[in-house]
């Protein structure tokens, strides 16, 4: 085998030492009130609603139906996401579950938010949708309809019976097609008649929320419109959906719901990192103590792979982005040092061993590492696949793991997406760098530093005294 010289021992550290330091501060910049961030750190991880506070609820039909279709499950999906937005909660979480007709919501509490009503805040997500088609699109500052607007309203969901997105057959481009019932058709076509003399606008509105408002070109007569735009294909169906779900037949009611406030999530991340930051010093402290020269070796190891995992978290890598991390997600990378630790044991226990059976320094790591790859790998693999089936089976629907493994467990379903998956993923993570550190880095780190004069002595490597 080649040999690893000397100096590889200080290029790894000091690599390591530098990647973790990274890691966990970041680098950014301050210029005035601008702040440029070009690495980022620990600062900048992004924490799940069981963190920040916020609420957890699943909504299903408040009937029991069988002419709930997936479209109606959309269309229901979309304005939940339109109120979520309206009231400024961008950072949420929306899945369905066509299967069992179910909406999983999670959304933190808004910020500086003191008083927590969770039952007031799903009531205003699941109230049926007020739909209308007003005259004009005339708003306050606030975005409310004003004017002529407040005053005319020409339609409602009730006078819809049909939208879908289409493809344009003039210039190909997304559009949205509209179908109206008789009681609509009346109605929109004196409308038309009136706003198409002046190319007047009919705005569409979502519980106040403007969500379009296209010009009137042509008096319509036959109840089908086309509402045309700069639509892609995707923005052409959330119209879409969103006009439908004026008219869904039934209402959403929570099934379950759970909540956290901000103040028990902090408190629960707080501690969290502080009995990782304690552990993790305890660990390398008894692995020194122990098993010396390996032990400490094994400890610089460790630093990588807790870097790492943070790293591949904040969204240090560009080619990664950032993950939400949740308080399961802290376990993980905790269980995962754990992980790296009993890697390191059972390698340094195995050059024990070959250094009392009576090898040489060199013989010993080299058996050592040999010696003791089986069984970490055995228990890693293991470790990976539970990770892997976590995360396929609690991920959100669209995620690849899920697609892999929804026919063996569709009955899941993604009610615990967000805390399970994050616990998946970190220790997947961890797993992963434990043999890239662990064992890869160890190995040439202590091969390299064994090379040294001071270094040759077998007491250092567990030798008897």
């Amino acid at each position: 085998m080649k040999r690893i010289g000397k100096p590889v021992f200080f290029f790894i550290s000091i690599l390591i030492v530098l990647f973790s330091f990274l890691s966990i501060f970041g680098f950014k910049t301050l210029y005035g009130d601008r702040e440029n961030i070009y690495v980022k750190g620990v600062g900048d991880i992004r924490f799940g609603i069981d963190i920040r506070g916020g609420v957890d609820v699943t909504f299903i039909p408040d009937e029991e139906t069988e002419d709930i279709t997936d479209e109606h499950i959309a269309a229901a999906e979309s304005i939940i996401k339109v109120r979520l937005i309206s009231q400024n909660i961008t950072d949420y979480e929306v899945y369905t579950d066509n299967q069992r007709k179910r909406i999983i919501v999670r959304f933190p509490w808004k910020a500086n938010e003191e008083n927590f009503n969770p039952e007031e805040a799903i009531s205003e997500l699941s109230a049926t949708a007020e739909l209308t088609f007003r005259e004009s699109d005339e708003r306050d500052d606030s975005g409310e309809p004003i004017g002529v607007t407040k005053d005319n309203i020409i339609l409602t969901g009730a006078d819809i019976e049909n939208s879908s997105p289409n493809i344009s057959t003039e210039n190909q481009k997304p559009v949205v097609s509209l179908t109206l019932n008789e009681k609509g058709k009346e109605k929109f076509s004196e409308a038309t008649k009136k706003l198409s003399e002046n190319s007047g606008k009919i705005s569409i509105w979502l519980d106040n929320n403007i969500i379009s408002a296209p010009t009137v070109n042509a008096h319509i007569s036959d109840g089908k419109a086309i509402i045309e735009g700069s639509f892609t294909p995707e923005e052409a169906k959330s119209l879409s959906d969103k006009i439908n779900s004026g008219s869904l037949p039934f209402k959403l009611k929570a099934d379950n719901f759970s909540t956290i406030s901000p103040t028990l999530g902090t408190k629960a991340r707080d501690i969290m990192g502080l009995s990782g930051m304690i552990a993790f010093i305890l660990i390398c402290i008894f692995m020194i103590i122990i098993y010396r020269l390996p032990g400490f070796v094994s400890s610089i190891s460790l630093l990588g792979q807790v870097g790492g995992t943070l790293a591949a978290i904040s969204g240090f890598f560009i080619i990664f982005p950032s993950f939400t991390l949740t308080l399961p997600g802290i376990a993980g990378i905790i269980l995962g040092i754990g992980i790296g630790v009993d890697a390191n044991i059972i390698t340094s226990e195995r050059i024990t061993e070959e250094i009392n059976s009576g090898k040489t320094i060199d013989g010993a790591i080299s058996s050592g590492f040999k010696r003791g790859f089986t069984a970490v790998f055995d228990g890693n693999i293991t470790v990976i696949i539970v990770a892997v089936i976590l995360m396929g089976s609690f991920g959100p629907p669209n995620s690849f793991l899920s697609k892999i493994f929804e026919p063996i467990f569709f009955l899941f379903g993604p009610s615990t997406a967000g805390s399970i998956y994050s616990f998946g993923y970190t220790l997947l993570i961890s797993v992963i760098l434990n043999f890239i550190f662990g064992l890869t880095a160890s190995k040439f780190m202590l091969k390299s530093i064994s090379k040294f004069k001071l270094f040759r002595n077998p007491k250092l490597y567990g030798g008897k005294i």
